[in-house]
């Protein structure tokens, strides 16, 4: 045995070779030691080996699933070793001979399929960058939907791209594994290389065309060298991992990059529009605006937010569908009263095709299209939007499936069809007969004994069982003799004869008795075989079907953002091809609704308007730190992206001319594993903007400059935002504390000063959130010190020093010196004197105000006043 594990393990030395023995997986050697720790499982051993003990560990086969999730995110990968054939097929060899095993299965992040292993709501694509010569290209799959993908793109997208899409795996060409590795290690994806030959765009058209049974790929698109490349090593990579058992893909769309909104690394990350970041998806935009009821509804979501269009017709079309719902709301929420007991058809549809599906999963595609029916007769009398129904439309021409999986399938089935119990009582006539036989053999063997009673006219006839004779009539030596001659011996046939009884058999009966003993085998069997007949069924329908689950993520996404509209008072907005960026009332949604959970308070809308027929329009944002300066850059970005999703807004109006790229800089910290400083980083991510940034794109910018010495920072953040006017030509928000900036507003005509307006009261700042046209002169750093809780002590010195300098700039340089120079040297406060406890307050102390009449507290107050006076 220890010889065939060894020679599996050879051909699989990257991965935990899972060793199917019996009930249990076993690993051994260095897989078990590594898999005893990152299972926090006992390790122990079994046997020698070269004199050796030989670590091992095991985990029971029926629960490997969740084994193989936590290995997975430790960054394993897992072989699946199975048994090919019994212990008593393998002794027909010889008794020495030793169970056949294969790999059936290589488990990796890109590559799961099972719901345990994955998160509903979330895609898991597998992806694969090619270069051929000048080309690149970047293929994607998630082979638990079938949804397959592919573009081309420059090598300075392939950050960006991979950032959108989110690839739990990334294939490379292993020549180009350390230059794409750093890529992809910053955005937490792993890379496996393979080899060239997996990427051979010849061999990688060959293996397209047989997947997708077609002679050429022009009827798919008209795809270039590096995208063909990319599409077959992937497709060579899910041969090798899945041993043959392609998934179900869909034929391949080819994305454009000028499709979507180019929105790059550090930008998804600054906004927060599916991970927040922490990395979690609670607090992320995502999380506040889903309302979708269905996996499928949600995943379309993070997808459409992940990748807003900037085509017209595309946003339009998404947009009036969302407002015929809000319109009608009563028939959207019928139709999500439906869309609640849809189940998830892709990846019920993906396990089928992959033989890890189970007669659970046939129920699923039944309860889905029987739904789809529901909503279908439901909207049968409404004049739908095109894009609703084009959806209907998908929903239809499943009467006969629907029919057969009704008839066929129990209400709830079992996970496995090893379990049996699925098939509905009535559908298959030998199957009900097996389990009457299985069931109520008692019952059958009495019918039988009534049956030969009024045959023989034998009262007394009885049918036993013993376990050396099996079944057998017994009767009385008085009756045996009518038994035993004609016409009755011809039937009865003589077993036994004892001190009292005599017992004979039937045909009939023996036959029975076989039929009994096998009948818990023999319904079983029947069900597998229905199983595979109704599963068949299902993939001649694959096609069908998946258009049917992209239907009903369509209308489950259109109602879910109807709903989050109508709740949170959002409105449409207007999107054309001009240059405006008008928004009325804006509000950011994360930060109102993270108010409304935690506090109550409202938030406070502003309006932002960057519109321009040429040129570019820029608002230079000035005020103090925590007034709102960034939530307000933050918001308005935020409105653009959910806009050309195709989503209402928060916000009483908005007119926004397509963006074609949203850059965002707010806030950065230092990155100590490339050596770069928090100033580093931000000026990476400055120059990253200023260098790609068309006049159609969206830049919001915060505090640029501010990691260096003052001077520095102020030419680095003018000429910034001269380059943005002159240069890119760029709508943007700028928000700065170098004040000196407010003067641009009068010399570069596309340029606006806009502040958030704050109010001092009794030597506090309190903060109004309001923006307004205008310029800051101060930034009340001190007061925000002194609200962050600095020692009274330090915000005084604080307050000092701030006179001193500001004088000292009135007055000019040798002044400025001379005034600091004539400062005191900081020196610690001394701790203020004890209180001395006032009468009034020991008095009050005495006071139990519950225990007080109203004649009392009247008292009360005079004597108060008195205490007062004294």
């Amino acid at each position: 045995m220890m010889a065939q594990y060894l020679e599996i393990k050879a051909d699989h030395a990257d991965a935990l070779l899972f060793y199917r023995m019996g009930d249990f997986y076993e690993m051994f050697f260095d897989d078990a030691v590594a898999a005893a720790q990152a299972l926090d499982i006992a390790l122990t051993k079994r046997g020698k080996y070269n004199g050796a003990d030989i670590p091992m560990c095991g985990v029971p086969h029926h629960s490997a699933e969740g084994y193989f999730l936590t290995l997975i995110r430790k960054g394993f990968r897992v072989a699946v070793c199975e048994q090919m054939e019994s212990p008593a097929e393998a002794r027909k060899r010889g008794s020495k001979a030793v169970v056949r095993r294969e790999v059936v299965r290589l488990v990796t992040p890109g590559t799961l399929t099972e719901d345990a292993l994955l998160e509903a709501r979330r895609h898991n694509f597998l992806a694969a960058f090619c270069t051929v010569r000048d080309e690149h290209a970047l293929a994607w799959a998630d082979i638990s939907t079938g949804a397959f993908h592919v573009m081309p793109l420059t090598r300075l997208r392939l950050g960006p791209e991979l950032a959108r899409l989110a690839p739990s795996e990334l294939i490379v060409i292993d020549r180009d594994e350390a230059e794409v590795s750093e890529t992809a290690s910053d955005l937490g994806i792993p890379v496996t290389p393979l080899a060239r030959s997996s990427f051979d765009s010849t061999a990688a058209e060959k293996r397209l065309c047989a997947l997708f049974s077609v002679t050429t790929l022009d009827a798919f698109g008209n795809f270039g060298r590096a995208e063909v490349s990319a599409m077959g090593a992937l497709i060579d990579y899910l041969e090798i991992t899945q041993r043959g058992k392609l998934p179900l893909l869909r034929t391949p769309q080819r994305e454009a990059v000028n499709r979507v909104v180019q929105i790059d690394v550090a930008t998804r990350r600054n906004l927060e529009l599916t991970r927040s970041l922490t990395g979690a998806r609670a607090g992320s935009l995502l999380a506040v605006i889903d309302r979708t009821l269905t996996p499928g509804g949600a995943r379309l979501l993070e997808q459409r937010l992940s990748s807003p269009s900037r085509a017209l017709d595309v946003i339009h079309a998404r947009l009036a569908s969302v407002d015929f719902a809000v319109e009608h709301s009563r028939f959207a929420t019928d139709l999500r009263e439906i869309l609640r007991k849809t189940p998830d058809l892709d990846r019920a549809l993906s396990r089928l095709s992959l033989d890890r599906g189970g007669p659970r999963d046939l129920a699923a595609i039944r309860n889905g299209l029987e739904q789809g029916t529901n909503i279908v007769e439901i909207s049968a009398a409404e004049k739908l939007p095109d894009l609703l129904a084009e959806a209907m439309r998908g929903l239809t021409g499943f009467d006969d499936l629907s029919t057969l999986l009704d008839s066929a399938l129990v209400a709830e089935p079992p996970l496995l069809a090893r379990d049996g119990g699925f098939i509905a009582q009535g559908y298959d006539a030998e199957l009900d007969d097996s389990r009457t036989l299985r069931d109520e053999g008692r019952s059958v063997i009495a019918g039988l004994q009534q049956q030969y009673i009024e045959q023989t006219g034998i009262a007394s006839l009885k049918i036993r069982h013993n376990n050396v004779l099996g079944y057998f009539i017994e009767t009385t030596a008085t009756h045996a003799q009518k038994m035993q001659s004609p016409p009755l011996s011809e039937t009865f046939i003589h077993r036994q004869t004892t001190a009292n009884q005599v017992r004979f058999t039937t045909v009939e009966l023996s036959e029975l008795e076989t039929r009994i003993l096998n009948a818990g085998n023999r319904a079983l069997e029947i069900e597998k075989r229905l199983y595979e007949r109704l599963k068949a069924a299902v993939l001649d329908c694959a096609a069908q079907i998946s258009q049917a689950a992209r239907a009903l993520a369509e209308i489950d996404l259109t109602t879910a953002l109807a709903d989050l509209a109508l709740a949170e008072n959002w409105c449409r907005p207007q999107v054309d091809d001009s240059r405006a960026f008008a928004i009325t009332g804006g509000r950011h949604p994360v930060v109102e609704h993270s108010l409304r959970q935690q506090s109550g308070a409202p938030f406070i809308a502003n309006d932002c308007d960057l519109s321009a027929d040429s040129g570019a329009a820029i608002w230079l944002l000035t005020g103090p730190n925590m007034a709102g300066k960034s939530t307000f850059l933050r918001q308005n970005a935020l409105i653009a992206v959910l806009a050309q999703m195709g989503s209402h807004v928060p916000a009483e109006s908005a007119h926004i001319g397509v963006i074609s790229q949203l850059f965002s800089r707010v806030g950065a910290s230092d990155d100590l594993a490339r050596g770069r400083s928090t100033f580093m980083v931000e000026m990476v991510e400055t120059a990253a903007i200023l260098n790609q940034a068309d006049d159609r794109a969206l830049v919001i910018l915060d505090e640029i400059g501010r990691g260096t010495a003052t001077y520095d920072g102020l030419s680095i953040a003018w000429a910034t935002l001269e380059h943005l006017h002159e240069t890119n030509r760029s709508r943007a928000l700028f928000a700065t504390h170098y004040h000196e900036l407010t003067a641009l507003a009068g010399k570069l005509e596309g340029v606006d000063n806009a502040t958030v307006a704050v109010k001092e009261w009794q030597g506090e700042v309190i903060f109004l959130h309001e923006v307004r046209k205008g310029a800051a002169d101060r930034s009340y750093g001190v007061q925000v010190a002194q609200l962050a809780g600095l020692p009274a002590s330090v915000v005084e010195r604080a307050r000092v020093v701030l006179e001193a300098l500001e004088q000292g700039e009135r007055e000019g340089g040798p002044a400025q010196k001379a005034m600091i120079d004539d400062l005191p040297l900081f020196s610690v406060a001394p701790p203020p004197p004890p209180v001395k406890a006032s009468p009034l307050t020991a008095m009050l102390e005495q006071i139990h105000p519950d225990e007080l009449s109203p004649r009392e507290a009247l008292d009360l107050v005079y004597q108060l006043k008195a205490a007062a006076k004294a």
